[in-house]
């Protein structure tokens, strides 16, 4: 019994008596002589121990759980950049002519219209040599083409957007008492590598463009890749 008596001693105060009157405060401690009080406080103090053990666990599988979460989520971010940095970037925008006034046509065929001025040809698809864009890249494509009437002779325009020979939009003006019309028309379309779009004028028709910046124009790019 001395031996526990000892061990215990140094988990708590072992002294008990009365104060002086003048504290009149009862201090409770621990008797050597009394084992069953040591026992009680040891059981106290292991509950407590307990209870600062589990919190500490709960604590451990929290971290642990936003260590998987931050894990998760660094992998989605990597992956959105490499969804990102593989798009295939394809965009282009064209005019009529590089400088200067003037119409273009009418020729006795229909006819690809050859846009000279290239404010922007991303991922080189389109060919101002021949005014023919060819996919190089599956998937879902916007384009859009506007036309300038010059009424002065007066002449008619009418311009078609052609997928591989088959004609997709028109724009169409006729000469009427006005000087200029300007009309546009666009599509969202599916493409194939190798599929070509291009603007054709109709036979014996004419557009134009002014140095002002009136222009016969022809745009386009890729929503997605399929």
């Amino acid at each position: 019994m001395n031996g526990i008596t000892v061990c215990l001693l140094a988990l708590c105060c072992c002294l008990s008596e009365t104060q002086a009157q003048e504290n009149n405060q009862d201090q409770k401690a621990c008797c050597l002589s009394n084992p069953g009080c040591l026992m009680k406080e040891l059981v106290s103090i292991g509950e407590k121990l307990g209870t600062m053990v589990e919190k500490q666990g709960t604590m451990g599988d929290n971290l642990r759980l936003m260590e998987t979460r931050l894990q998760t989520s660094e992998k989605e971010v990597e992956e959105l950049k490499k969804i990102i940095d593989g798009q295939p970037k394809v965009a282009f925008s064209v005019a009529l002519r590089e400088s200067g006034s003037g119409d273009t046509g009418p020729f006795n065929t229909n006819t690809p219209l050859q846009y000279k001025k290239v404010f922007s040809n991303t991922g080189n698809c389109y060919n101002p040599a021949t005014g023919i864009f060819t996919a190089t890249v599956k998937g879902m494509y916007y384009f859009r083409f506007t036309t300038m009437n010059n009424q002065a002779n007066p002449p008619s325009s009418v311009v078609s957007l052609t997928k591989n020979g088959q004609s997709l939009a028109t724009v169409w003006d006729h000469g009427s008492t006005d000087t200029n019309d300007s009309g546009s028309n666009a599509v969202v379309i599916s493409l194939e590598v190798g599929d070509n779009v291009y603007v054709e004028l109709w036979a014996k028709k004419l557009v134009y463009e002014d140095s002002n910046l009136y222009l016969t124009t022809f745009s386009g790019f890729l929503l997605f890749a399929m």
